[in-house]
């Protein structure tokens, strides 16, 4: 069992590396707080960091482009007050810092920095030209969670920027403790049980479910106390297989609507929402009390909810108009049919079936639920002792997993490497599908419900075995220093193209043995290659048609591409979809990989490369 403290200490540890300066340590601190809490790097958004003299109140921006092929229906811009330590010395802090950015985003500040000049520059064109869907988010980052008198100053800028701004204009916050409770879910240490109270008429039907109905305001403070008591509203679907839609998909717009609209008929049209919890009492005025509460089945029904509500509700103003009271009081008459079941502690398998049930009658098939629920709970412990490295599906994982081995130092196993699953199906994509743009520019087709998420998991043979290939793949790259910090220029974006052009090395050289090359033989082939430490020589040939690629002035570069030769924006091309799929996106690049794969049947290393591969794949079936 760890404590908070202890994991705080082992999430530090890489920020406090190297002696830094405090800017330092603040942009360390953001850019690992954005990772761990939202999947965010500089590979998938845009984040600049800012922190130091004439920042304006902003240490770090993220600029996240509208996507509505992901979901993503407008832009996001994250501006992050990164308060690391003993920074945040209470509630004033809170209104200083916004005192501070909203003082710049009205041009009230002189003697920005260049960077936060530009930034801002960007910020208020942004402003000017928001529409539907388009967010700006001001985001407080802190070691703790923010007391309950901090939280509602937080509130309260909401309220200022929403009448600056407009409805963009939202707040939140994050901290490491927030990452511990997620953290509390997966490894077995010391969190905190969570209690929420909940307004509704439901009535027993068994001693196991409650089913009746919640008004919508009931369900909106139901949420806000979670949010309040937890840090992280998210961790009210941790168990929900639709959770990473979240509010991004379309369907939110039709249920959104209703309840702008029509709140006294959501009932009608709403199939309702299904939370389980581990123990339930109820007071003499019918109010239940709520362990661990999950929503299993009704995310995109509840984010709506909070979306519309937040907005409406929230956002201030001592005199309603006679049209937001008429609204006001038919929300009242807005229900949504709610069931309760209660699992109790440790209740995994009737969680597991509530989940599977209620979630297959709204378009959650199967295969979806099992890949989330079932598969990578089986797989991680699988692989870690398969092979004895640390799988973390969960970010923070792994910190706490070192802390809990500093803290019992003869507990067995003893783990020294880690692996993220995340980052493994983004190599796995980019290696065993083709899809090195995808894997480089995008997050959402790899979280759960993501296009290239279930097309990775559903994937027959997809094992442990592939993530473990995926991990000798990333091993392999690291070798030659590619992503932030890289060197040389020609690697800093370019990891997941190498991944790319290495597989495809690996596949070749099947091939030419008359070997099967499909993905499962890949798997094998790239393990068997790993062990006997022959993977480094299709490293190096891969590595070499990267650098060769990005060179300027030479032949067959990007440069010279006619897809790049439009808009001159190298991140744009190398993390298009159509990179090194077809000769008319690319063609640079397959006369590279065409030469490079007729370079490497010529290495001294062929024969020890082909009895590996021989030894390890089957032949060719002829036709």
């Amino acid at each position: 069992m760890i404590t908070f403290e202890e994991f705080e200490t082992q999430w530090l540890e890489e920020v406090r590396a190297g002696r830094p300066s405090t800017t330092q340590l603040g942009n360390r601190f953001a850019q690992k707080i954005l990772r761990d809490w939202h999947e965010i790097d500089e590979a998938t958004a845009e984040v600049i960091l800012c922190d130091g003299a004439g920042d304006g109140g902003i240490d770090a921006a993220v600029f996240v482009k509208a996507d509505p092929a992901e979901g993503i229906e407008g832009a996001t811009w994250i501006l992050i007050q990164s308060k690391y330590g003993t920074a945040l010395s209470g509630p004033n802090t809170i209104t200083l810092e916004a005192q501070k950015l909203f003082a710049t985003l009205e041009g009230r500040r002189a003697s920005l920095s260049s960077v936060s000049t530009e930034l801002v520059e960007r910020l208020k064109t942004f402003l000017s030209n928001k529409g539907i869907g388009d967010k700006l988010e001001y985001v407080v980052a802190t070691s703790r969670k923010l007391t309950e008198e901090e939280l509602e100053y937080l509130r309260n800028v909401r309220i200022l920027g929403r009448d600056k701004f407009g409805e963009c204009f939202d707040t939140d916050a994050v901290s490491i403790e927030t990452i511990f409770n997620k953290v509390c879910e997966e490894q077995q240490v010391v969190g905190p049980q969570i209690s929420v109270t909940l307004t509704t008429s439901v009535t027993a039907s068994t001693k196991d479910l409650h089913i009746g109905a919640t008004t919508l305001p009931d369900v909106f403070k139901f949420m806000n106390e979670y949010k309040n008591k937890s840090g992280d509203l998210d961790m009210l679907y941790e168990k929900n297989v639709r959770k990473f839609l979240g509010g991004k998909r379309k369907v939110n717009k039709g249920i959104e609507n209703t309840i702008e609209t029509t709140p006294e008929r959501f009932g009608l049209y709403n199939n309702g929402i299904t939370i389980v919890a581990e123990h339930l009492s109820r007071d003499s005025v019918g109010t239940l009390t709520l362990t661990n509460p999950y929503i299993v089945n009704g995310c995109q029904t509840t984010r709506s909810i909070w979306s519309v509500l937040q907005r409406k509700l929230n956002a201030g103003g001592s005199a309603p108009t006679e049209r937001q009271k008429e609204w006001e009081e038919r929300l009242k008459q807005g229900v949504v049919v709610t069931k309760i079941v209660l699992v109790g502690p440790g209740g995994d398998e009737l969680l597991t079936e509530t989940t599977r049930y209620t979630n297959s009658q709204n378009a959650v098939g199967e295969k979806d639920f099992i890949a989330l629920e079932a598969d990578f709970r089986a797989w991680a412990p699988a692989f870690n002792k398969e092979f004895g490295v640390f799988l973390e599906i969960q970010r923070g994982a792994w910190e706490a997993r070192r802390a809990y081995q500093k803290q019992n130092p003869l507990a067995v196993p003893q783990y020294t490497e880690s692996a993220n699953a995340f980052d493994l199906l983004k190599a796995y994509a980019a290696g065993w599908l083709v899809e090195p743009g995808i894997a480089f520019g995008k997050n959402p087709p790899f979280a759960p419900g993501g296009s290239l998420f279930n097309k990775i998991v559903n994937e027959a043979g997809f094992g442990t075995d592939s993530l473990f290939a995926a991990y000798q793949l990333q091993l392999l790259a690291g070798r030659y220093g590619f992503g932030r910090g890289a060197t040389k220029p020609s690697r800093g974006q370019t990891r997941y193209l190498f991944m790319m052009v290495a597989v495809g090395l690996v596949k070749d050289s099947l091939i030419q043995l008359g070997k099967n090359s499909e993905k499962v033989d890949l798997v094998k082939a790239v393990q068997a290659l790993a062990r006997a430490d022959l993977l480094g020589h299709f490293g190096n040939v891969a590595v070499g048609v990267i650098d060769d690629y990005l060179i300027s002035g030479g032949d067959d570069t990007i440069y010279l591409e006619p897809e790049y030769r439009k808009t001159n924006d190298l991140n744009a091309f190398l993390k298009s979809e159509k990179l090194g799929k077809t000769d008319e996106f690319s063609p640079n690049l397959r006369t590279q990989i065409s030469l490079a794969k007729k370079d490497f049947r010529r290495g001294d290393y062929l024969d020890d490369v082909n009895k590996v591969l021989a030894a390890a794949v089957c032949s060719s079936v002829s036709h």
